[in-house]
């Protein structure tokens, strides 16, 4: 869908809390797939292409997160 084609709401504090709201809904659902993908076995090289980042990003933004929730994390191998 063309930018053009957004529902955009005419008041801009109402469109940039719209915005605020995906960008949070979207972290929420990001944690939890990485979450789900780590507990199933996925290393951080799968995850990050998944993701479309690299794997010092996903790591850099997850790692700590999951290992306080007590996912065991793949290491990688020498």
């Amino acid at each position: 869908m063309p930018a053009s084609d957004a529902p955009v709401p005419q008041d801009p504090a109402d469109a940039l809390a719209a915005v605020g709201a995906l960008r949070r809904l979207a972290d929420q659902l990001e944690d939890a797939a990485v979450e789900q993908a780590m507990r199933a076995g996925w290393s951080w090289p799968e995850v990050a292409e998944a993701l479309g980042v690299t794997r010092q990003a996903v790591h850099r933004k997850h790692a700590k997160r999951l290992i306080a929730a007590g996912v065991t994390l793949r290491r990688r191998s020498s």
